[in-house]
């Protein structure tokens, strides 16, 4: 999971891409880059770290253009905390073309050897973005063998990108000298929208963003999802033109993203975060009406932030009081996606403080939007009681998670999932809460659905091991553990 974006504008976009990183900065928060395109040349920098630590006012004059893009990176395949890594990534063959990615590729390695042994393209780093990057690049060359072109030529390049490439993947990238290129995978699967700023001479700028939370603050309108194996492609002019580039494309929405991963106030694929998350909270409160006493739960509390409308939502559903006990630390990153385990458990601390009085004495139901490793969910557990707590119950708005992600989410390995081989209530025992209730698959689906019918799938392999794109064996996750050096 990283958070990407891309401008075609009439006035320099440096700002406009830092602040559009700056609003997609819960994606990733490894590392972050910039790059324009100021006449044919290109204009990057990146390093590790944060947006508002990355750029200083010297790298922000150092991108002159009206047109770039930008990405804020979270490490998942193949990564390493290398610089090198850190995109927009660049290959100067044909015309030069900067890249930005998001997702995971399924099929990175066997690209990787057709790269070098077929198109003979050299693949400098471990990432599947460089390995996405120079498939495209290489399909561009393919398709650009007359004297001209143009947009044509650009849709073919990434029909042929489907059908080498499997797995999840968003992608914009600038082609010198052309325009700007966003396309979605067939299977729709990581998030990707459009928005314009029209002025008032009547020319209109594009945006291309992970998600539509983009857009408003920096001074554009949503338009539209880009659809699953559909590609854009904008002018430098401002010309748009797109084409489906997939003949059997079909829209399978990650169900992560709406659990956790997207900020709250983003509309995805025509639902809305927020109301999605209510809805978890009605389902999840049915099911916790029927597994506990009511009667003995004295207060419902979320684990902040992204548990707060679920928990709200079931407080009400159930008529039980609403309390917030523990509080975040703003400057402390998102937990779930920090690279390493000891990082992860030292930082739950650092980020969640109790008001004790809020505790003592009471039976507490604690909300939380999932349960991965069980590394905060126990931290916390241990925390609640400490201040106090009679009892703690918890409840998940997700379901358990029991399978590998191998899409762009961080939780490769089986072993590394507390629900993985364990009951509910052996799960309940590892993170010492007196109870535990986690949502039904079918009600999460039907929370997203309820905004937009027309979604008939999910990707939900990590709570019922079915994988969209169909290359997934086991011999697949079996190699995926041993290279992280884990235990099935």
């Amino acid at each position: 999971m990283c958070g990407i974006v891309g401008v075609v504008a009439h006035a320099p976009v440096n700002q406009l891409l830092y602040d559009a990183l700056l609003l997609l900065q819960h994606r990733g928060q490894d590392a972050a880059g910039i790059a324009t395109v100021n006449g044919n040349t290109f204009h990057a920098f990146r390093s590790r770290g944060q947006v508002r630590d990355v750029f200083r006012t010297r790298n922000m004059r150092s991108l002159p253009g009206n047109c770039g893009i930008g990405q804020v990176r979270y490490p998942t395949a193949g990564s390493t905390e290398n610089d090198d890594e850190a995109q927009p990534l660049y290959v100067n063959a044909p015309f030069g073309i900067m890249f930005a990615h998001n997702g995971n590729l399924t099929n990175h390695e066997e690209l990787r050897q057709e790269l070098f042994r077929v198109d003979r393209r050299h693949i400098n780093t471990a990432s599947d973005s460089e390995v996405l990057l120079n498939v495209l690049a290489h399909e561009l060359q393919q398709a650009a063998t007359g004297p001209t072109f143009d947009a044509e030529a650009v849709f073919e390049a990434v029909a042929r990108v489907h059908q080498r490439v499997r797995g999840a993947y968003a992608v914009v990238a600038h082609i010198a000298g052309y325009g700007m290129l966003a396309f979605r995978d067939p299977w729709g699967i990581r998030p990707l929208a459009l928005g314009n700023a029209v002025a008032s001479d009547g020319t209109t700028d594009w945006m291309a963003a992970s998600e539509s939370v983009a857009f408003e603050p920096t001074g554009f309108h949503f338009v539209r999802d880009v659809q699953p194996g559909e590609a854009v492609f904008i002018s430098l002019d401002g010309e748009i033109v797109s084409r489906p580039c997939a003949p059997s494309a079909s829209l399978n929405p990650c169900l992560f993203e709406y659990i956790y991963l997207a900020r709250p106030d983003s509309t995805l694929d025509g639902v809305s975060v927020y109301a999605s998350r209510l809805r978890m909270g009605e389902y999840l409160g049915h099911k916790v009406a029927r597994q506990l006493r009511l009667g003995e739960v004295d207060v419902v509390m979320p684990i902040p932030d992204s548990a707060r409308p679920a928990a709200m939502q079931l407080a009400s559903s159930l008529n039980l009081d609403y309390r917030e006990g523990l509080i975040k630390n703003r400057y402390v990153g998102r937990t779930f996606i920090m690279p390493g385990q000891a990082v992860r458990k030292k930082s739950v601390r650092q980020k969640l403080n109790t008001i004790h009085e809020e505790f003592r004495g009471k039976n507490v139901l604690l909300v939380d939007d999932s349960i991965v490793r069980g590394t905060t969910s126990g931290e916390i557990v241990d925390m609640v009681r400490a201040a106090g707590a009679n009892k703690v119950f918890f409840a998940s708005a997700a379901p358990p998670v029991r399978y590998a992600n191998v899409y762009g989410i961080d939780m490769p390995t089986r072993g590394e999932l507390i629900a993985h081989g364990r009951s509910d209530e052996e799960v309940a025992a590892i993170i010492g809460a007196d109870a535990l209730v986690y949502q039904d698959l079918e009600a999460l689906k039907l929370s997203v659905q309820r905004s937009n019918p027309a979604i008939q799938h999910f990707e939900a392999s990590c709570f019922d091991g079915n994988y969209v794109t169909g290359d997934i064996t086991p011999t697949h996750l079996a190699r995926l553990e041993g290279l992280r050096g884990a235990k099935p």
